[in-house]
């Protein structure tokens, strides 16, 4: 199977595509996007080598907020690769309770079964629509008139019209397909409230929910080991066109995949494209002393071991190589430094690339130039009210000089805390915009300051709001 990310996308063009929705960090940009790129590299290679290559994986060191995260999840994003984040504090040592290090691996699996079944519905989503509209047109067509024009506030009379490759058009001529003119009525919502029946698939089964939150029992799959002594049942329910279309499109489409051939593709992904990012690192680095009874870091270190250098994991959906995962691990590393790792682990992360902390100026970016921007979801968010939301350059500089300020004197959280200052600016008008009269609301630099004055005022009102 091929790589899934466009084979001409070399590392500068994937950096550019980061920078649209994460500002700074460009020495993490360039790293990951190096090892993104190796990985088309090496589907280049004979076959006999590419075994062979290991991929780099990478540990990102920097506070908290300034885009570890999300720079992992936009590169799997943009590779259509399985990528899962998994705090490495969640594992435990083996003997202890807690999860084991390998139920990250059948995590990243199912991740990519979604991943790859979501792909594959997408591309008979067409014909799935086709039957579900089949359906729920046997059991109205009877009820209404598939000569009514197709614009019910056409005032100039019925009219006639004939479906073809380009769609629905107006007939001059004879008769047209009944079937087609209400299927374009059904797909302009005109018969959204009528009432259809529709079979629902359930399975009563009692002791999934006893079993489903056990340790030990999330890797497991319930289902299929219970399925045959609670077998499922079919169930009809009467429920109108707009909410009975889209569960048919779904069930429709999950029919016309094959299950199969997708678990297959899933765990190739996901030993050859799967992306795991460990987080929080730094919160297991430690290794064994006299002093410290605490043995469970390095334990679960030497657990991990095996899994990032490569290893066989077995998952309810078959076997999966670890070998050619990238990991990406990332922590704060504030109090422990990564030489604290114990060293084969340290080996097995060769790139170490340092994010820095955000500036004012970094601030005022992330405001205003990723595609996803703050100030942009705000704005978003008041439309339905009616309310247009602008923001003037200066108030955008205040914002970023009041968050950056924050940080400073209190803890530095990162981006994280333009989301709680942007929260408390706009608390009273989110509130009170559904009763407004005015179309039009101009943040400035006043009203920035108005809303945070009294919380910045008070040290132990900050700290517990910002």
């Amino acid at each position: 199977m091929q790589f899934d990310a466009d084979p001409d996308q070399t590392p500068r063009e994937i950096v550019e595509q980061l920078d649209r929705y994460i500002v700074a960090q460009d020495d993490a940009k360039r790293a990951v996007s190096v090892a993104l790129r190796n990985r088309w590299r090496r589907q280049q290679i004979d076959e006999d080598l590419r075994d062979e290559i290991m991929p780099k994986n990478i540990v990102m060191i920097g506070p908290t907020g300034v885009g570890k995260t999300e720079i992992a999840r936009r590169l799997a994003r943009l590779a259509r690769a399985p990528f899962l984040k998994v705090e490495a504090t969640k594992f435990t040592e083996v003997g202890y309770m807690g999860r084991d290090v390998e139920s990250m691996v059948r995590d990243l699996v199912d991740a990519s079964i979604n991943l790859v079944k979501s792909e594959a519905e997408s591309q008979v989503e067409d014909r799935a629509r086709e039957i579900a509209e089949d359906k729920i047109l046997d059991q109205i067509e009877g009820r209404v008139s598939s000569r009514k024009s197709l614009d019910p506030d056409d005032q100039d009379g019925p009219k006639t019209f004939i479906a073809g490759d380009d769609g629905v058009r107006e007939s001059d001529e004879g008769p047209t397909d009944e079937r087609e003119l209400l299927r374009q009525r059904l797909r302009n919502g005109e018969f959204d409230d009528e009432y259809v029946e529709i079979e629902v698939t359930e399975q009563q089964n009692p002791m999934m929910d006893a079993f489903a939150g056990q340790p030990g029992m999330e890797d497991m799959d319930l289902s299929n080991v219970l399925g045959n002594i609670f077998p499922k049942q079919a169930k009809r329910k009467r429920v109108k066109v707009k909410e009975a279309l889209p569960q048919l499109i779904q069930e429709e489409s999950s029919r016309l995949v094959d299950m199969d051939q997708i678990k297959q593709e899933a765990l190739e992904r996901a030993e050859q494209n799967g992306i795991i990012f460990l987080d929080e690192i730094d919160k297991i680095a430690g290794r064994e002393t006299e002093k410290s009874p605490d043995v469970s870091r390095e334990g679960v270190q030497r657990d991990l071991l095996p899994v990032v250098e490569g290893s066989s994991v077995s998952t309810k959906h078959g076997v999966v190589n670890t070998d050619h995962i990238l990991f990406i691990a990332a922590g704060a590393f504030n109090v422990s430094k990564p030489s604290d790792l114990i060293p084969e682990l340290q080996g097995r992360f060769p790139i170490r690339v340092e994010l820095k902390s955000l500036t004012q100026d970094d601030f005022r970016k992330i405001l205003t130039e990723p595609q996803n921007s703050l100030t942009r979801q705000y704005a978003e968010l008041l439309k339905p009210e009616g309310v247009e939301v602008e923001f003037t350059d200066d108030a955008v500089q205040t914002l970023a000089e009041m968050a950056y300020r924050v940080n400073e004197t209190l803890e530095d959280i990162g981006a994280r805390r333009l989301h709680t200052v942007m929260e408390k600016v706009f608390e009273d008008l989110s509130f009170e915009a559904p009763e407004m009269d005015e179309d039009t609301v101009t943040i400035t630099p006043e009203y920035v300051r108005d809303q945070l004055e009294g919380v910045l005022e008070d040290v132990d009102l900050s700290r517990y709001i910002l």
